[in-house]
């Protein structure tokens, strides 16, 4: 109870103190903060369509964020979700183009299961390698980002059939078999790209929570988390429970990269870098600090950032470019719990100590009226 208390009050700090930079830097270049933030909370609720677009960013930040808090929780920390994410990605909207006749009750479930295994398959290659000699998941990730980024890149342009794609960088749209987009979202979000996509990512924050912390897999994996050798000694298998939490890692990301294939962008095009949900699904789970609902909290207020800050320069004037100042403010301060764990640690100290100075004032008063007491009795 203590731990999440601080994870809260940490990340209400980060966020606050990343407002309050954004602010001193609207100032010093001359830009009015209030202004700035109210055109900002403005621009993410002033219509349906906005709102509808916040949805659609908290989808794949949701989903990454979940599969950076399994891999954390065991100890591992995964930055590989946009390399997995683009697998998922690729793998669904391929599959989708090349089956344009079927059925979209077979269509649908075998998508989000295929772009799922080909994220988990990304998250395994190296939490098994990690198991098997000790490589380090941080550089092995890193390198995978890299390898799906350009072998995705080279599946579209090199070896997907002609007839699936509109040009030589990006595939034609999915089928309404394969969309994830459904017209009554789409009607009462003025047309936003919203899908059941954020439905999705609902069910498996609940399924990730009871997998994590009412099964005994999830047990494993927190024990293995907190200490391995422990683990070990309690006959827990380490290396089993590496691959199988970078495996489920990974498969959240790949299944992120599927809903935004087949719910936000409805096709596959050319990629410059990887895919941005990857990182930002990292800070949203710091953000949260290991709480599912934190992590949906986190998702929803970089959401919010993100669309909000499109409407700041019309409206304010404010350079949109300082919305992404103010998110690695954010996520600096989380970043340096640390001092904020000092910071907390003194104002308490304070407090404790202003508390005893009371209570020995206060004592010392009623000691000063007994005796006052005592001497009026003798005389």
């Amino acid at each position: 109870m203590t731990v999440q208390k601080n994870s809260l009050s940490i990340a209400l700090f980060s966020i606050l103190f990343g407002l309050i930079v954004g602010a001193i830097i609207m100032l010093v270049f001359g830009y009015n903060p209030i202004s700035g933030y109210v055109a900002l909370i403005g621009s993410a609720f002033g219509s349906m369509q906005n709102i509808g677009g916040v949805f659609t960013q908290m989808t794949p930040l949701i989903l990454t964020a979940l599969g950076f808090t399994i891999a954390q929780t065991a100890g591992f920390f995964n930055i590989g979700l946009s390399g997995q994410a683009l697998a998922g990605w690729v793998g669904s909207v391929w599959y989708a183009l090349s089956f344009p006749d079927m059925p979209a009750y077979l269509m649908i479930p075998s998508v989000l299961i295929l772009g799922t295994v080909l994220g988990g398959l990304a998250g395994a290659i190296p939490g098994w390698l990690r198991a098997q000699f000790g490589a380090s998941e941080v550089i092995v990730t890193i390198m995978m980002n890299y390898i799906l980024l350009f072998l995705g890149n080279d599946i579209l342009q090199n070896t997907m059939s002609k007839t699936i794609k509109e040009s030589a960088e990006t595939t034609k749209q999915v089928g309404s078999n394969a969309s994830l987009q459904v017209k009554w979202l789409t009607d009462i979000t003025q047309g936003s790209s919203i899908s059941t996509g954020i439905f999705i990512a609902f069910i498996m924050t609940i399924v990730v929570w009871f997998i994590m912390t009412k099964t005994t897999l999830g047990f494993e994996i927190r024990s293995v988390g907190l200490n391995p050798d422990a683990a070990r000694y309690a006959g827990m298998s380490a290396k089993r429970n590496a691959v199988i939490a970078m495996t489920m890692s990974g498969g959240l990301a790949g299944l992120a990269g599927t809903i935004e294939g087949l719910g936000n962008y409805l096709n596959f095009f050319t990629q410059n870098g990887s895919p941005a949900i990857g990182f930002d699904g990292m800070a949203v789970a710091l953000l949260g600090g290991g709480s599912y609902l934190g992590v949906l909290g986190a998702a929803a207020i970089f959401s919010v950032l993100k669309i909000g800050g499109l409407g700041m320069p019309m409206t304010s004037g404010v350079p949109f470019e300082l919305v992404d100042i103010v998110t690695a403010s954010i996520i600096f301060f989380v970043g340096a719990r640390y001092l904020i764990m000092v910071m907390q640690a003194r104002v308490s100290a304070m407090d404790e100590k202003a508390a005893v100075a009371t209570a020995n004032k206060k004592a010392a008063n009623k000691i000063v009226k007994n005796d006052n007491s005592h001497q009026k009795g003798g005389e």
